[in-house]
């Protein structure tokens, strides 16, 4: 089982959001000791319990500190943006790090309606027209498919240009965005974790109609899910409930954010018994890592998923840094020193 990360930036504790993107460097460096193949970062906006809206500026800077592990975007919110400039970006960070650089893009908008206008976002229906702008200039800019003469964008470059491109993705959670995937012939990754539902059936519909392309000749398809993992299973159970009374709160109509453990823990206890609170319990993925490590593999198996990408959670970044040491891929474990990771 291939393994990845993607991080929200989360905010922990009583850390600001600042606190909260310096922190995803220090769990980007630790990813790469522990041999995971890649290193995603999430585009949210307004919303405060995370603090990265721009994934493209934390690559960018983790490019500088990291060497082996790719870096990519889980993902970029492309109608919040022009395509040229987006593909201007990430041919910036294909020349930072060259071979190491994923895009990965999502139709949605990553905010609210009132803050998406705020963004001048076009609205979701745009995507298949922005992806086509973007991808053809990832294409012309790396020299591998020119655009035509005569084309509306014909002579227009998407600096810097390069001998390479990041590779792309579409991160999807339903079996229509799936099938658009596989029509462009590019990856997908099913945000597991956001859909709440198997990733199988989206997995299907993609390979199903995947058409070879100039980015990828066979299909390959990843899924997303939150996991939390401690050296036994009532200290991961417990190291999620702030997950889980956050993930509550939001599902009832209540949304708070919960900065310790005992108050997450007395939330949920108001809940026992409910079934929100039961269907939140029964998606979760918490405890040792040995009982973690096999529910990802399994659920993986059954979506015939070639890669897994864990969300790195928990209530401190020191826990979340030990969850990713406790699921770190097996054929590293044992070559790789563990990172020093200072105090809160």
């Amino acid at each position: 089982m291939k393994l990845s990360v993607l991080d929200l930036s989360p905010v922990t504790g009583e850390a600001t959001q600042a606190q909260a993107v310096r922190e995803t460097i220090e769990v980007a460096r630790a990813a790469e000791a522990f041999g995971y193949h890649r290193f995603w970062m999430a585009e949210h906006h307004n919303i405060a319990g995370l603090g990265s809206p721009g994934p493209e500026l934390l690559i960018a800077a983790i490019s500088q500190q990291t060497s082996t592990i790719r870096l990519g975007s889980g993902g970029v919110m492309l109608v919040n943006y022009s395509p040229l400039k987006v593909a201007e970006n990430f041919m910036m960070l294909e020349a930072l790090a060259p071979g190491r650089i994923d895009l990965g893009l999502g139709r949605a908008l990553g905010a609210d309606g009132r803050t998406g206008g705020a963004l001048r976002s076009v609205g979701s229906d745009a995507f298949p027209q922005y992806f086509q702008l973007l991808t053809a200039w990832l294409l012309d800019s790396s020299g591998k498919v020119p655009i035509p003469p005569g084309h509306p964008i014909y002579d227009i470059k998407a600096n810097p240009t390069g001998p390479s491109h990041p590779d792309v993705f579409v991160l999807c959670t339903s079996e229509e965005s799936a099938q658009f995937a596989g029509n462009m012939g590019v990856g997908l990754v099913f945000a597991e974790f956001i859909a709440r539902t198997e990733a199988g059936p989206a997995i299907a519909a993609y390979r199903r109609t995947f058409e070879p392309s100039a980015f990828r000749s066979e299909p390959w398809a990843g899924t997303a899910m939150v996991a939390f993992a401690a050296e036994t299973e009532e200290a991961g159970w417990r190291g999620d409930a702030m997950r889980r009374a956050g993930n509550v709160a939001m599902l009832s109509g209540r949304r708070r954010r919960f900065t310790d453990v005992d108050s997450a823990e007395s939330f949920l206890a108001e809940w026992a018994g409910t079934p929100l609170l039961a269907d939140v319990e029964g998606r979760t993925i918490a405890g040792d890592a040995g009982s973690v490590r096999a529910t990802l593999a399994a659920k993986a198996a059954r979506a015939e998923a070639d890669e897994v990408f864990v969300m790195a959670t928990g209530p401190s970044l020191q826990a979340r840094i030990r969850s990713l040491e406790l699921l770190r891929p097996q054929d590293a474990a044992a070559s790789r020193p563990s990172p020093q990771v200072a105090p809160a």
